[in-house]
């Protein structure tokens, strides 16, 4: 454990021995001895009896038994579970399938913390702000819950308001979690192809964000000029002055849930137009403007009148820049014409491959799963089975995916499953094609080409320039030798631990023996006090020798390694 986490080592003391107790309970127990927390298993026996649970849990599978510890552990738990389920690259099919089972659903907070809340956020009180507010919650998850309530102007809105204490609660376990992630890097040598540590600071990036409303209300903004002169796609209005990072006000939708299909046809609403739309929508959000709806689930996609659509819950947005959006591009042309190479290039060009794979047998797995669906109908093709196959190999590669590409994809197969429940013949595949086509005929027009050349010609006068003064500083520090080349080993500290146990249960023997050899010695002596005919400190030698014996047979029992 390094130094600079002692601090919260101690404060989070509880908290370590609860997620000890919780993984141990669940059969997880192999995992706190990989991860080496002998330290805080050691200081806990003391005040908590570890106990692994019944029979009938231990025989669930390590999928969904890691599912029920999370479950068990909390919110920010439930949130990491939820955000490795978007990253096939890190974790292997069978537990993201479990990892999206995991649902935020908590209990709500009172109504008097609500108006404690708008009080200390908007500084007034909730009668002075609204003319009516139903105590009710509409909904209620880990980090807020929303009510409706109506403005003095007679305006209806939602109102999401933040539930107290819980950024406080998930920094204090982001922590933890990032304190083993630290172990993992440590004493796990395979878990740095994964980047532990990393990913534990993507996701607090993630949620954190998630848990500023401020920011959320910028993203319904953006949304809103990028769709401007769309009129089939509505984002709801933010109103600021009864918004901050904590409570977010906005404009209360009057629509039907696309998942609503009765209510959706009895409104005279079309569904093959709301799939086609949605899917424009989606398109348009990643390869035009290069942000899009992180979690485009059923539940926050409503339709108005005209068959407009209306997304709701911008907490959650991914980005995607030019160059990733060429990326992307190529990587669907390579699928589509059956171009191993091509896919090959787009993963190393983006950074994912590094030079340890195996580039041959990598080619050889996707040339299967391209021929996998050769010549099959796109009416029959399923982007979700698609996506999850072609996620099996890089999970199988160790490809490093980038965080906003797996979201993307999360979010695609979110969307054509809505748009084949709504239109069975839909086909998401088909539909992208013309919008692809169109795409790159826009970007080889003249005019983007010499836009795109300026700017490349633009970096390489600025390389130009800076190349005779970088030159010149690198060879000053080679000169009075300011480089230095650090080294640090990884994977050697569980061995370390390992033979460090071996020597101590190797001292304890040699005492033992010690023990026994020299009481025995004291038995052959008839001096000193005697118990039934026998030498006292004979028996006192073979009695401690006994007891450390047995003291000792436990523990190597304990640890099942005999």
């Amino acid at each position: 454990m390094r130094m600079r986490r002692a601090p919260q080592f101690y404060r989070n003391m509880k908290r370590y021995r609860q997620i000890i107790s919780v993984l141990v309970t669940y059969g997880l127990d192999d995992l706190v001895e990989r991860l080496n927390m002998g330290i805080y298993i050691e200081t806990g026996k003391r005040i908590i009896r570890f106990k692994r649970g019944d029979k009938g849990t231990i025989k669930l599978t390590r999928a969904r038994r890691l599912v029920l510890a999370l479950e068990k552990l909390g919110p920010t738990f439930i949130k990491i579970g939820q955000f490795l389920s978007t990253r096939p690259d890190v974790i292997a099919p069978e537990f993201i399938e479990e990892l999206r089972k995991l649902q935020d659903e908590v209990p709500s907070f009172g109504f008097d913390a609500v108006k404690s809340q708008i009080d200390l956020e908007l500084g007034a009180s909730m009668e002075d702000l609204f003319a009516e507010f139903v105590e009710e919650p509409i909904a209620a998850a880990s980090i807020a819950q929303v009510h409706l309530a109506r403005l003095k102007n007679g305006n209806r809105v939602v109102v999401k308001i933040q539930r107290p204490g819980i950024k406080e609660t998930v920094n204090a376990d982001i922590d933890i979690l990032s304190g083993l992630a630290s172990l993992a890097e440590k004493h796990i040598a395979e878990s740095e192809l994964y980047d532990p540590e990393g990913v534990v600071r993507e996701f607090g990036r993630t949620i954190n964000r998630e848990m500023d409303f401020v920011r959320e209300g910028h993203n319904m903004e953006r949304f809103a000029i990028n769709f401007s002169d769309d009129d089939v796609f509505y984002v709801p209005e933010v109103y600021w002055d009864l918004t901050s990072k904590r409570i977010l006000t906005m404009e209360y939708i009057d629509g039907i849930k696309v998942s609503d299909f009765k209510d959706l046809e009895d409104a005279g609403l079309d569904r093959k137009v709301i799939a086609k739309r949605g899917a424009d929508m989606f398109l348009k959000q990643v390869l035009v403007y290069g942000l899009f709806h992180g979690d485009p689930h059923p539940g926050n996609i409503f339709v108005l009148d005209d068959n407009i659509i209306c997304l709701l819950d911008y907490g959650i947005v991914g980005r995607v820049d030019d160059q990733t959006k060429r990326q992307m591009i190529r990587l669907i042309l390579s699928v589509v014409r059956k171009d191993v190479e091509g896919i090959t290039k787009v993963f190393i060009k983006a950074g994912m491959v590094d030079a340890t794979i195996n580039r041959r047998r990598l080619r050889l797995d996707l040339l299967e799963f391209i021929e996998r669906y050769y010549q099959i109908p796109l009416r029959r093709l399923d982007i979700g089975t698609i996506v999850n196959d072609l996620f099996e190999i890089i999970h199988e590669h160790r490809i490093k995916v980038p965080a906003d590409w797996t979201l993307m994809a999360k979010a695609l197969v979110l969307m054509e499953g809505t748009g084949r429940e709504l239109d069975p013949d839909f086909d998401m595949i088909e539909h992208t094609k013309p919008f692809l086509k169109r795409l790159i005929r826009e970007r080889l027009a003249p005019a983007n080409l010499t836009k795109n050349l300026l700017r490349t010609l633009g970096r390489y006068q600025q390389l130009l320039i800076s190349l005779p003064t970088d030159t010149s500083e690198i060879i000053d520090k080679v000169k009075t030798d300011r480089i230095s080349i650090g080294f640090q080993h990884k994977g050697l500290e569980n061995l370390i631990s390992m033979l460090d146990k071996s020597t101590n249960r190797l001292s304890f023997s040699l005492i033992i023996t010690g023990l026994i050899v020299g009481s025995s010695l004291i038995m052959q002596v008839d001096k000193g006090p005697l118990f039934m005919g026998f030498p006292v400190f004979g028996l006192l030698g073979y009695s401690v020798a006994a007891v450390l014996g047995l003291w000792l047979v436990i523990n190597i029992l304990r640890s099942r390694r005999l």
